[in-house]
Formats: C-alpha cells, structure tokens, sequence
C-alpha cells in the first residue's frame, strides 16, 4: 500500500511508557539504586512522585534541580541507569507492534525521540518489531538537540521533506508535548501508561488527540 493512505506520513514516537513498558521495570528502580547510593540518607521518592516529576519539569530537571546533582553523581546515576537498560529488555505494549507495522506496510516513515539510548531502542525495534526506526534521536545527544528542544522534530521533518501538517507525535509526557507544539506538529498522548489523575487530566486537556488504548491509536491512525 502507499503513504496516501494514511492521515500523517510520519509518526514520531516516544520511547518509554509509549512503546515499552519501561518505568516500572527499569527506570525507577534504577534511579532508587542511584539514590541510595549517593544520598544513603534520603527516603527514595516514590513511584508516584518519580513519574510526576518525569512528566514536569522532566527527568533532567529532576535529577539537576530538584536532587542537585553533581556532574559527577549524574555520571554515577547514568552508569547505573546504563546497567539496568543493558541488562533488561522492556515488553512493548499489547498490539503496539502491529500498529507500527502496519503502519510501516502502508509506506509510513516512523521515527522515535526518546530519552533512552539509540543502542536500546534499536534492540527493542529490532526483538519486537522486526525492522529500525527510520531515525533515531536518544539519549546520547548533546542536551540542547534532546526533547523538549526543537532540534529532533525539526531534523526529522528537514530529512524526510515534511511538512508540519504530514507527521504526528505521539508521546506519554509533556515535554513531548512542547516539543510539538513548538514545532506546530499535531500530538498525540499515549494515555494507556497513565495511572495519576493529574497526569491524565492534564495530558487530556491539552493534547490535540488523547487515547486510552492502543486499540483507540490503531483505529485512528487506519480507519
């Protein structure tokens, strides 16, 4: 099948609780070795809390504003975040997969920005998917070409000769949500991860399209 029939040529999606199941299982248990590490101390934050601040101000934040990490303990932190990721490959969301495949069948450009690691999510795409993501912007840029900065929307509508109105982004977060209202790309939240009303609500309210299932996403991206 063509491109043509489908509403975006291009989606942009994130990683994390988008596409895997990943928090739970690798994130905050990662970042509460971390935290018991460098501050013995302190009481870990809870899971609730850790979400709440990935979803604002967002995960750097966290760690350079509200923990007051050092360069040094943010290379500690990344170690130890690196040892989870390397070692546990996350389960992607039931019907996930189809849904990009047939989307990829279709003649669709499917591109990720993510806060993990290009290497990670090449193994995950690969394991579950079948096939890489047309292009890849993680962890491993400089901060200012990371989401929520304009820079991977931007390059990716530059490479693939996009315009605003032909890609969609669909992320769990908000700063994903900055990210494409700054470039005027229509966004999508993934509500399916969701378990925090404030989240939800707020996701809800300010997302041009908001799904609860992945079952919502797949009907409405071929319908």
């Amino acid at each position: 099948m063509n491109c043509i029939t489908l509403k975006y040529k291009c989606l942009i999606l994130d990683h994390d609780d988008t596409a895997v199941k990943s928090t739970p299982e690798i994130h905050y248990p990662s970042f509460v070795e971390a935290i018991k590490k460098l501050r013995p101390n302190e009481k870990p934050i809870s899971f609730e809390d850790f979400v709440g601040y990935c979803f604002e101000p967002g995960f750097h934040s966290l760690c350079k504003d509200i923990m007051k990490f050092t360069n040094n303990e943010m290379q500690i932190q990344q170690e130890i975040w690196q040892s989870y990721t390397s070692s546990t490959t996350p389960d992607f969301y039931e019907l996930f997969p189809e849904t990009i495949n047939e989307f990829k069948k279709r003649g669709g450009i499917v591109t990720v920005v993510s806060h993990s690691q290009k290497s990670r999510i090449e193994r995950d795409y690969l394991k579950h998917c079948g096939f890489l993501p047309d292009a890849i912007f993680g962890w491993e840029l400089p901060e200012h070409q990371r989401k929520p900065y304009p820079y991977p929307i931007q390059e990716i509508l530059r490479r693939f000769n996009l315009k605003e109105s032909e890609a969609l982004m669909l992320d769990d977060l908000k700063p994903g949500l900055e990210m494409a209202n700054i470039c005027l790309v229509d966004f999508a939240a993934a509500g399916w991860s969701h378990s925090i009303p404030e989240i939800k609500m707020q996701m809800k309210q300010q997302s041009k399209y908001y799904f609860e299932t992945i079952e919502e996403f797949n009907r409405f991206l071929f319908d």
